[in-house]
């Protein structure tokens, strides 16, 4: 049974140091406010699981909070490098993380086979790609009725799914509307989904049942974040702010700059500057 409380209090009594964490949305719908909340927490050694690397995980890896990233592709989506990561990986700064590259169809079948019980994920991929000389976890097996050779990865099982949605109803079902990444598949895979939603309303009456992503029986924690994806965008609420994925690749280009910035915005960020931060979504 999902339960709603306050942001810090959710990350707080679901996430510890050390764990896989999956912050998930495909463009839309990136949990931006839960990750900051993660920072402000202070969390270390965590396994950071995600398709598209982008932002939030610069922003984390660049507080020294990840030991290692799982992922298939990296960057400031429409500008360029995660510098941040760069400087962890070629640098080892502020330390070094190990780096696990999949294809987006891995990442996708791997949360999949978790959301299913299942160790690993088998599928047809890789053919002709370098990715399996410099990653051991993907292996390949053969089909026991046909013989053909397929491409295996272990499935993913966060401990904490992490993920944004329009609304949750007053039971604790999610509802998502528009792009959909493979926030179900994440959530469904981890031991503990927390969400941030724009809002909760009574019920979803009116609506197409299927727009149910999440039943209220697997989701463990709710917080009401208004504007909690920006800078990305949630599909009938705000837009996506590419200022400031524009402005990003100039801060987080500096360590100095980058330090100094996540200090005014995220670690000494009150919950009133950011409604007035995000004020006019």
């Amino acid at each position: 049974m999902s339960k709603v409380m306050p942001l810090g209090q959710a990350v707080r009594e679901n996430l510890k140091d050390g764990d896989a964490v999956a912050f998930e949305g495909f463009t839309h719908l990136i949990p931006h406010a839960a990750g900051h909340e993660v920072i402000r927490q202070g969390f270390k050694d965590l396994t950071l699981i995600r398709m598209t690397p982008d932002v939030i995980y610069d922003q984390m890896i660049g507080m020294g909070m990840a030991k290692k990233v799982i992922f298939s592709y990296a960057g400031n989506p429409g500008v360029g490098l995660l510098r941040r990561m760069r400087d962890a990986i070629e640098n080892g700064y502020p330390r070094t993380i190990e780096t696990v590259e999949h294809s987006h169809a891995a990442m996708a079948n791997a949360y999949e086979a978790g959301a299913a019980g299942l160790p690993c994920a088998v599928f047809r991929g890789y053919k002709g790609a370098d990715l399996p000389k410099v990653n051991p976890s993907i292996k390949s097996v053969t089909c026991p009725f046909t013989g053909e050779v397929l491409a295996a990865v272990p499935a993913h099982r966060p401990d904490v799914t992490f993920i944004h949605a329009q609304k949750a109803n007053e039971r604790g079902d999610v509802l998502i509307e528009g792009i959909v990444g493979v926030q179900k598949e994440a959530a469904l895979a981890a031991k503990r989904v927390v969400v941030t939603v724009e809002e909760i309303v009574p019920d979803f009456e009116g609506l197409h049942p299927n727009l149910t992503v999440l039943p209220h029986w697997t989701v463990t924690a709710i917080a009401v974040v208004k504007g909690g994806a920006h800078p990305s965008y949630t599909h009938g609420y705000y837009d996506r702010d590419n200022a400031a994925y524009l402005e990003w690749d100039k801060v987080s280009a500096d360590r100095e700059l980058f330090a100094a910035w996540m200090k005014d915005n995220v670690l000494d960020a009150t919950p009133e500057a950011f409604a007035e931060r995000i004020k006019g979504l």
